[in-house]
Order: structure tokens, then sequence, then C-alpha cells
């Protein structure tokens, strides 16, 4: 089996009207009601990457260290939501905390040259506000290979774990 891409992801919730409020009233993702308290889009651009990221890294991203706090919901997946420039995560997380949201990390440019802003949705999620320049269509500058490690098929790694700081 080859997978060719994520063809969904989406949260679990116990309360669509606070999610669908989160995802799409204050992160603008257009969300159709397609069955009662079932809000969905197929209009939105694919997932370029996926990974498992262990619990003790998205900490040490987050918070410093490799403990999650006692006093936050553990986080059951990760998403990265795109935005078009790095100085609109900073907005985009001023944005949220105006509306309400609790950062777990603010805006800041990571060594590999993601720009991230982070909080937890209503349902858990660690939910990244980025700009991923290398994704970008019409991004001129060459994404350095040179400076990332390749797992064994030679295909880079992009490991969250490590570049936290």
């Amino acid at each position: 089996m080859k997978i060719q891409f994520v063809a969904g992801f989406g949260p679990i919730t116990t309360d669509a009207g606070t999610s669908r409020a989160f995802w799409s009233g204050h992160l603008g993702i257009p969300m159709e009601e397609i069955s009662p308290d079932y809000f969905a889009t197929d209009d939105l651009g694919g997932v370029n990457y996926f990974s498992v990221w262990l619990l003790g890294e998205a900490a040490e991203s987050c918070f410093g260290t490799k403990t999650w706090p006692s006093d936050l919901p553990v986080p059951q997946a990760w998403l990265e939501l795109d935005v078009a420039t790095p100085e609109a995560v900073g907005e985009s997380a001023a944005e949220l905390e105006a509306a309400g949201h609790r950062l777990v990390r603010g805006a800041r440019l990571e060594p590999w040259g993601q720009t991230v802003a982070r909080l937890l949705s209503p349902e858990g999620l660690l939910l990244g506000i980025t700009y991923t320049p290398w994704m970008h269509h019409g991004h001129h500058a060459e994404h350095d290979h040179d400076t990332h490690e390749h797992d064994a098929e030679g295909h880079e790694r992009h490991d969250h774990a490590e570049h936290a700081s």
C-alpha cells in the first residue's frame, strides 16, 4: 500500500457549535452544514505533511520542556494551517488571542525556516498557525536539503523534535 495524500482531516467533537465557531468563525474555514451538526468543506487545499509527533517533543516545542502541563488537555493530534506570509502568523495569533483563545506558543521563526504560533483547539488538537516557505507556490528560495536529515529512502525529514528549542 502506498498512500498518495491525506484525503481528509478534522476534529472529533461533542459540541458542534463550539467547534464550528472556532474552525469556521475564528479561522475562516468556510463550512456547510451537510447534515444536522455535521459541518464540512471540500474547498480547502490538501495536507502537504503528515507525521506522528511524540507528546514530549510537542511539549518541548511549545513549552521548552518534555513534560506536557497538567493544567492543559493532552492533545490527541496536531494540525498546522499555513497562512500567506510570516507576518500573517503573528497577525493571526493576535486575532485568536483577541477572540479569547490562549496561545501555548506565540509566533516565532523556527531554526528550519517555518514561522509558527500554537494553541489548543476546543477539541484538544494542537493547532499551529504557520508559514512554511517551501510549501508555497512561487517561493523562489531553494529549500536547503543539505541542512535536514533524510530517511532510509532519501526523503527529507521535517521532524518537529529535531528542531524544537
